[in-house]
């Protein structure tokens, strides 16, 4: 049904605890979903053959090295075994509710974005995947954790052939992923928010992986090329610029 692509940091750490944690999530998701890895950063090629999934290694980089997303984009097209994928981050738990979700709109919908607002949680450990593990994950989260904001989102689920002629943006460095959004409208897509009823788990983690930490991560010169590529600010959307809501009881318009 579902083809996962994601560009894992390196495997070091507390990353590698809480990358493993979410790999390992969409491993259990049914029906079974395709899912590859992409990049070298050190353990990812080791994390695939442990985690039984798929590893792209070579992905074109920009000036420092930082993977293109056009670069990955292309190939999860051209690799993936289903016509439905959906680019997540590697720090995010899914559990069914998503694969419930997923199957809801693409009984109805053929061309579409699917995404919702994460959860955030604190998750230092390995988890426990024995039986009844989502239901004790979304008892502490309903204890401990935080809904992001609406301008946060960390999952887009999207039909063959949306996003195909990408701009160059640079992984994790901001602004693509709000382009994304405005790119699917300006396509006439149905931009779904699955908020109401999926629960993505993101594990709240630092930015030791980048040189100079998050000020490095927002503010450098690799996110004003970003945001210069994707035509300035007026063509970040957020979740609020969806056109409909999946809900408990199916599909509604948005009157927001």
């Amino acid at each position: 049904m579902l083809t996962l692509f994601t560009i894992p940091k390196a495997f070091d750490g507390n990353v590698g605890v809480i990358q493993r944690n979410a790999i390992k999530s969409w491993t259990l998701l049914r029906p079974e979903c395709d899912i590859i890895l992409f990049g070298n950063d050190p353990g990812t090629a080791e994390a695939a053959e442990e985690l039984g999934v798929r590893h792209i290694r070579d992905v074109a980089g920009k000036e420092y090295g930082t993977p293109r997303v056009d670069s990955v984009y292309y190939q999860a097209e051209e690799a993936a075994q289903h016509d439905l994928l959906c680019h997540v981050n590697a720090d995010i738990i899914l559990m069914n509710d998503f694969s419930s979700a997923v199957e809801n709109v693409l009984s109805q919908r053929k061309w579409f974005l699917l995404t919702g607002q994460m959860w955030n949680v604190d998750i230092e450990t390995p988890l426990n995947f024995s039986a009844g593990w989502e239901m004790k994950l979304k008892r502490h989260i309903a204890q401990h954790g935080e809904l992001g904001a609406r301008t946060g989102f960390d999952y887009l689920v999207f039909p063959r052939g949306l996003m195909v002629d990408l701009p160059p943006f640079t992984t994790g460095r901001t602004a693509y992923d709000q382009w994304f959004l405005y790119q699917a409208r300006k396509k006439k897509a149905t931009v779904i928010d699955a908020t109401p009823v999926v629960m993505d788990v993101h594990q709240n983690h630092d930015y030791s992986h980048h040189q100079v930490g998050n000020e490095g991560n927002w503010a450098n010169l690799e996110r004003q090329r970003n945001l210069e590529m994707a035509g300035g600010r007026q063509h970040l959307f957020i979740i609020k610029d969806r056109t409909e809501v999946l809900t408990p009881s199916g599909l509604r318009r948005t009157r927001d």
